[in-house]
């Protein structure tokens, strides 16, 4: 077998699970909107609100709990066995110490609820519905954490079953707390915030269990211990995991902006722009996968000193990237005329999300790279310079071209995706060219 062939079977073979994985926690929030949109439309509008501004936070826990699969690759690849132990436990201390800020942040949020000109029953029922959300952020970075280690380690099937089976727990706890079954009372929106947060703390012990009792990791000593915190490698992760979580943070926040520019057009444009970046963002979380999985194949051969290693690595993952949503852009060209036609039958409303998707098709290839390039970068633990890049892409470059495209020369809804796809364009280069040049140095 090749040496090019077998990079690709493993980088496959790590990413689908993770990808699973991914679809897993999207799901969770599919099945709430479902189960919540029979009690009422107040009630699905404010879980819309919540979760939009709950995630846009979120993502900074989750980028922060990235930095660990990285140096437990790393760890791993060379051949530094009780090395993983001490970085899970300095990860728990961090992303534990750092979900406290955000649950503070997240409070002061939903406190701003009633200044956001939105209608007074939807108010009442954000504001409860996300301060129980609150209490899930713990359980979901602790979760995260043990999930991060074990793809560290290139063991994704177990949270990847913990996040499926999930949905499962979290269906029948909806049908007990939303709509009232098993003598529970009927707390509609709220009993939906409730199940996610027992979901969300049984997954986290589930996984946390079953790492510290498996014999299979004793070799590594994932054992809660704080005698073995330290402050170098606590600074080291903050510094890998906070510019990640804000790389996230620029990225979702100039798509919900897109979003809000679009509904200045009209209703008709808003639709049309959620059924295309619906259909994208299920094509994301795939690539997503193939994200990690390539950090963490680059990681692991970093951590073996191995330069050609490295490279093959991380132009593996950019390449299945590139032709998977190459691919799927095809598809979107192909279908554009039939893919609307799954979530409405507005023949407008069709017409302008099928222009969209001769759009999203050369986004997606854009989107696959820079999401891949920002994942093998943060393997050779390189995120400041991806960071600010990924500021100049989204806000300097992709929002100032929506806004004169779409309104200075009035091209609407095509010209705000084009600005979108320009700032996704410039990150790609610019960062599958900063890995074609760093994995040169980075052993030097």
């Amino acid at each position: 077998m090749s040496k090019f062939k077998k990079h690709i079977l493993e980088t496959i073979k790590l990413s689908i699970p993770i990808s699973l994985g991914q679809v897993g926690h999207i799901m969770m929030g599919v099945v709430d909107s479902i189960m919540v949109g029979k009690v009422g439309t107040d009630s699905l509008a404010a879980a819309s609100l919540v979760n939009g501004l709950f995630f846009l936070i979120l993502v900074l826990g989750i980028g922060m709990s990235t930095a660990l699969s990285p140096l437990i690759a790393m760890s791993l690849g060379a051949n530094k066995p009780e090395e993983c132990g001490k970085t899970l436990n300095n990860s728990l201390f961090v992303n534990m110490a750092f979900a406290i800020v955000l649950m503070t942040l997240m409070f002061i949020v939903s406190l701003l609820i009633p200044y956001l000109n939105q209608p007074t029953e939807v108010v009442k029922l954000s504001q409860s519905y996300l301060q129980i959300l609150i209490l899930s952020i713990i359980p979901f970075l602790l979760f995260q954490t043990y999930r991060q280690f074990l793809e560290g380690l290139s063991i994704p099937n177990p949270p990847m079953l913990v996040a499926i089976l999930a949905n499962l727990l979290n269906a029948f706890l909806n049908w007990i707390f939303i709509y009232g079954n098993l003598g529970a009372p009927a707390l509609g929106l709220f009993g939906a915030g409730l199940s996610t947060t027992l979901t969300r703390t049984t997954m986290a012990f589930s996984l946390m269990f079953y790492v510290i009792s498996s014999k299979k990791f004793f070799s590594y000593s994932p054992q809660i211990n704080i005698k073995v915190l330290d402050k170098k490698l606590i600074t080291k992760i903050i510094q890998i995991g906070l510019p990640s979580g804000f790389q996230f943070f620029m990225e979702m926040g100039a798509f919900s902006f897109a979003a809000v520019m679009i509904g200045w057009l009209g209703s008709t444009q808003l639709a049309a722009h959620q059924i295309a970046i619906n259909l994208a963002s299920i094509t994301y979380m795939i690539i997503l996968g193939i994200s990690s999985a390539g950090s963490i194949r680059v990681g692991n051969a970093v951590g073996k000193n191995d330069k050609q290693e490295i490279r093959y690595a991380g132009f593996t993952a950019l390449g299945l990237a590139i032709t998977l949503m190459s691919f799927f852009g095809l598809s979107f060209v192909v279908f554009r005329n039939l893919l609307p036609h799954i979530y409405i039958n507005d023949p407008k409303v069709i017409d302008i999300a099928s222009q969209l998707l001769i759009i999203a098709a050369m986004f997606q290839v854009f989107d696959g790279s820079q999401v891949t390039g920002l994942g093998i970068l943060r393997g050779l633990l390189d995120v400041r310079i991806p960071t600010i890049m990924s500021f100049i892409s989204y806000w300097i470059i992709a929002i100032p071209v929506a806004l004169l495209l779409g309104f200075g020369l009035k091209l609407g809804i095509i010209g705000i995706w084009t600005g979108l796809s320009l700032g996704l364009a410039a990150l790609a280069v610019f960062l599958t060219s900063r890995f074609a040049i760093r994995s040169k140095k980075v052993l030097s």
